[in-house]
């Protein structure tokens, strides 16, 4: 070691480089679909940067301590490395130990301001907290992303620890940021349970995003809150193509728009609500099912700690809903037949679940980065 640094120079010389040069290649996650290429130029990770540190995003600062508790695989731990180098916050990480016990532990020694990760680790994070009956003192505001947020989570960290979770829509194609919720002005008087409503939503677009909805006939969709259609994005941080994947060219357009396979909508207010991905939504007998939805409410059920819903081949419906739940530890009065009663507050009968498809499972397959990995759940169909 001694020797290195004796030969080691007193100047650094970086290396020329061109803003359109090649900085980084992550994978999609491959939720519903074999992981694609994305490669990051240093313009658009740059831009990102300056994106995520704006007042409305995620309003990093020097005086910051930020904790991404997700890996540089996930898309660049989300881009937010970078954005702390360029504010000058300081930045903890994890390691490869992201279990609750670890993440608390941290949180608290290192007095983080600003967390990041995906639900299932806010949602393993909560429950410690609550059994350990612990305090977040330092902690001001979470990201949570990768995955639609149940409304209970953000609800329970808000009014047992006065955290505001902020919650992020976007996709390794944007290098990943999109949206970000927060409340506007005209917002602030607002009844609480209507401004938890817009936190549950995916938000509104970050600087320099554009969006725009379509149906299936290529016609724009008008922003009202009700016209359900594909949303697509564009921007300088939104990817053209996939790295050495021309068989995957139809999710771009000549004019530089990305069909992100989200199925959405946009209000007059230009919150983005996210109904469903387009290979996750269930057909049965013709009509739609939001498998996200479903997995919202089943997660505010009191006494259920996660669920993942997929559809099953069926010969008369085409399609029909599975879902998948995993019990609070001691978890009272979860039973088949309670979680479908309280599915039935909120959708039609023929949307229900029959009782043989909610199946109580010890754990929901995972991929790397922490999201429920549907595939795996629907392989299991196909080999029974």
């Amino acid at each position: 070691y001694e020797q290195l640094m004796a030969a080691a120079s007193d100047e650094e010389h970086f290396a020329t480089l061109h803003e359109e040069d090649a900085c980084g290649l992550c994978y999609t996650s491959g939720t519903t679909g074999h992981p694609k290429g994305v490669l990051y130029s240093h313009r658009a990770i740059y831009l990102h940067s300056l994106m995520a540190a704006a007042t409305d995003t995620f309003a990093i600062s020097e005086r910051d301590v930020v904790l991404p508790v997700v890996p540089m695989f996930h898309a660049n731990a989300w881009g937010i490395p970078y954005t702390g180098a360029l504010v000058g916050s300081k930045l903890v990480f994890t390691g490869a130990d992201m279990s609750p016990q670890n993440v608390v532990s941290l949180l608290q020694e290192e007095h983080v301001t600003l967390a990041l990760g995906v639900p299932t680790i806010w949602n393993g994070v909560l429950q410690y907290l609550r059994e350990k009956k612990l305090g977040l003192p330092d902690l001001q505001r979470m990201l949570s992303g990768g995955a639609p947020v149940p409304l209970a989570l953000i609800r329970a960290f808000k009014k047992e620890f006065d955290v505001e979770m902020i919650q992020g829509w976007g996709m390794t194609e944007m290098t990943p940021l999109g949206c970000t919720t927060h409340l506007l002005r005209k917002m602030d008087d607002w009844p609480e349970e209507r401004q938890f409503h817009v936190r549950g939503q995916a938000g509104f677009a970050a600087s320099l995003v554009e969006m725009k909805l379509l149906d299936d006939a290529g016609r724009e969709l008008p922003w009202d809150g009700k016209s359900v259609g594909e949303l697509l994005v564009r921007g300088p941080c939104v990817a053209r193509a996939y790295y050495n994947n021309p068989a995957a060219a139809g999710q771009f357009t000549a004019d530089g728009w990305f069909r992100t396979g989200d199925v959405a909508t946009l209000d007059e207010n230009a919150l983005l609500h996210i109904t469903d991905r387009t290979k996750d939504l269930i057909k049965s007998g013709g009509e739609w099912i939001s498998s996200v939805e479903m997995e919202n409410s089943i997660m505010a059920f009191p006494g259920v700690l996660e669920a993942a819903v997929v559809a099953r081949p069926d010969p008369k419906w085409d399609e029909r809903p599975v879902a998948f739940v995993v019990p609070q530890p001691g978890g009272q009065g979860v039973s088949v037949q309670a979680v479908i009663d309280h599915l039935a507050q909120t959708f039609a009968r023929w949307q229900l679940p029959t009782p043989e498809d909610v199946r109580f499972v010890e754990q929901i397959p995972r991929t790397s980065v922490g999201k429920f990995d549907k595939k795996v759940l629907r392989e299991q169909f196909r080999g029974a």
